[in-house]
């Protein structure tokens, strides 16, 4: 099988004459979109031009492109973009906590920004990954391949011969990938796809039922999965909880499958279509009387006055699966766990266990906080037991008595008995001399309510979600990039990640706030739950990017069938670049013999 990768001058040549063609650098209005990348919170397109045009959340730079220049292809990762140049070199900007931006020097054909990893394939056909590597999701084979894929924990490459190999986190089976061969493929979230040479899609790891029938290209995202049709149809599969399975009619020239609830595809005329995000169920309550409530990352649980649970959202690993039996408190997890206390004492867990965090031990506790992949309980003698994961050390609680525990992201907090904060793992201490009376961690940053009634708030702050407003509050809730808290009168306010009015918290007095990912739950004094999002800003494309009236003509089906290339979320190889440009120069000249 010829390796499906070309060297940086054909590249170079096809994008210089697109260059010239199009009569040197466009205004944006007349810029159209030829490949897309789409993460989290942020998404990525390379235009015609060869500029990269990003979007969305830029709380670590993932956004600001750090150069003007011609790219051949963009990568999307969970907080940081990798972009490939015209002449081969990699450049990544964005968070760089494991290393994953520093992109080693020489002449790759293909970038792949994974979770917290990245991927490159040299054009000698060996691949090179670097950044976190926890789970060996960075530890490449030393053979040839002709495409490779970064996931979530994992890594796939594409053997010259047409068989796929993966390595890293194998959890879910998702780096078992199966024999025979492929044309392409994709490492998604905890799963794999894989084009084969018939054109039949086949998946391997969590969520893997794939349609029939035959595809030009794949993209794995989190939890769903989207192929184009040799029509230009996109098709998808999977979770859909948030609508990013339901894609729009139209023929498509590209498709990328965000991380998580999202999908944006490139349409035939170069704009740009996203469908999801927004979750439903995730803000949609049940009805009934509730005496608290809990909000996670993707799933919430309230507690009723006859002590029994209801939960809602995202139950991907049976987060909303609720025990029998009565409660006297529940905590949501930042991602996928749920943890209540019995009334007898004993903390019972349910959900996601891949880090441990669902063993709670034996005993007798007075309070229990999930946080990301860790959980953390009060006993009643006042210390604090932490169980799972403990990578930054956010499961060793110091010694001491406290009166109250929040857990974080990849950190923890307490509330000491003299009502100093101390707080644990990935994170800093509130600033030295202060009391309060209670305190809430969030994703990277924590908040505290000061006995005054004052929130202060501290950590990570590129929202403005330590900038608390002054008056006085009752509670205080930290989310991901947002915070929100209960004012004396009952009335709730959030601050931080809101943009564009976005976070329309309900009216009325309210006795309870909890503050989740991107959205956020109330508890009014009737009993009644609401939620409200916050935002996601992947699916704010820019205006001039979506504009079906400005839209440049480009023909095509798909483009890349013919030639067995195809689009793979995370990194287009420079093969797709090369591609697209075929599919574009054949349509200028088609349209000037017309």
């Amino acid at each position: 099988m010829r390796r499906l990768a070309a060297g940086g001058s054909v590249i170079g040549a096809l994008a210089a004459l697109v260059f010239t063609l199009f009569g040197g650098a466009q205004a944006q209005s007349s810029e159209r979109a030829v490949a897309i990348s789409v993460g989290s919170e942020h998404a990525c397109a390379v235009l015609d031009s060869g500029r990269i045009e990003c979007w969305g959340d830029q709380g670590r730079n993932e956004t600001v492109v750090l150069a003007d220049g011609e790219f051949s292809a963009v990568s999307v990762g969970w907080l940081h973009t990798c972009g490939l140049w015209v002449n081969g070199t990699i450049e990544c900007w964005g968070d760089n906590w494991y290393g994953q931006t520093r992109a080693p020097d020489g002449a790759f054909s293909v970038v792949s920004a994974g979770w917290l990893h990245t991927c490159g394939l040299r054009v000698s056909g060996t691949v090179e990954c670097w950044g976190n590597n926890d789970y060996g999701q960075t530890d490449a084979p030393s053979s040839e391949f002709s495409a490779v894929s970064a996931g979530w924990h994992h890594s796939c490459g594409l053997r010259l011969s047409g068989t796929i190999e993966c390595w890293g986190s194998n959890e879910y089976r998702q780096t078992n990938a199966p024999s025979g061969e492929f044309s392409a493929l994709n490492a998604g979230g905890n799963h794999s796809c894989g084009v084969r040479s018939s054109g039949v899609v086949e998946c391997w790891g969590h969520r893997t039922n794939a349609l029939g029938g035959e595809f030009s290209a794949v993209s794995a995202g989190e939890y769903h999965s989207c192929g184009i049709r040799p029509s230009g149809a996109i098709e998808c599969w999977g979770n859909d909880v948030g609508g990013q399975a339901d894609a729009p009619d139209g023929m498509f020239v590209a498709v990328s499958a965000g991380r998580q609830y999202g999908t944006c595809g490139v349409r035939a005329n170069g704009t740009i279509e996203c469908w999801g995000w927004y979750r439903p169920s995730k803000a949609d309550p049940p009805r009934g009387s509730f005496s608290a409530v809990s909000t996670g990352q993707f799933h919430s649980c309230g507690l009723r006055e006859t002590g029994t649970m209801a939960c809602w959202g995202e139950g991907a690993h049976d987060q909303t699966g609720i025990p029998k039996g009565a409660f006297q408190a529940v905590s949501a997890g930042g991602f996928d766990t749920s943890c209540g206390l019995r009334e007898n004492g004993m903390v019972e867990c349910w959900g996601g266990n891949d880090h441990g965090q669902s063993d709670a031990p034996g005993g007798v506790f007075s309070a229990v906080s999930v946080g990301a992949f860790h959980s953390c309980g009060l006993r009643e003698s006042g210390v604090i037991e932490c169980w799972g994961d403990n990578r930054y050390s956010q499961s060793d609680a110091p010694h001491g008595l406290f009166r109250a525990v929040s857990a974080g992201q990849h950190h923890t907090c307490g509330l000491r008995e003299s009502g100093e904060v101390e707080c644990w793992g990935n994170q800093s201490n509130p600033p030295p001399g202060r009391t309060f009376s209670m305190v809430s961690a969030g994703s990277n940053h924590s908040c505290g309510l000061r006995e005054s009634g004052a929130v202060e708030c501290w950590g990570y702050n590129p929202y403005g979600q330590t900038e608390a407003p002054s008056g006085v509050f009752s509670a205080v809730s930290a989310g991901a990039y947002h915070s929100c808290g209960l004012r004396e009168g009952g009335q709730v306010e959030c601050w931080g990640y809101t943009f564009d009015g976005q976070a329309q918290p309900p009216t009325g007095k309210q006795i309870a706030v909890s503050a989740g990912y991107d959205y956020a739950c109330a508890l009014s004094e009737a009993g009644e739950v609401s939620c409200w999002m916050i935002y996601n800003g992947a699916a704010d494309v820019p205006a001039w990017l979506r504009e079906p009236s400005a839209a440049m003509p480009i023909t095509g089906t798909g483009g890349l069938s013919d030639s067995g290339m195809s689009v793979r979320e995370f990194g287009l190889s420079a093969v797709a670049a090369l591609g697209f440009s075929v599919v574009l120069l054949l349509a200028l000249r088609r349209g000037r013999a017309e």
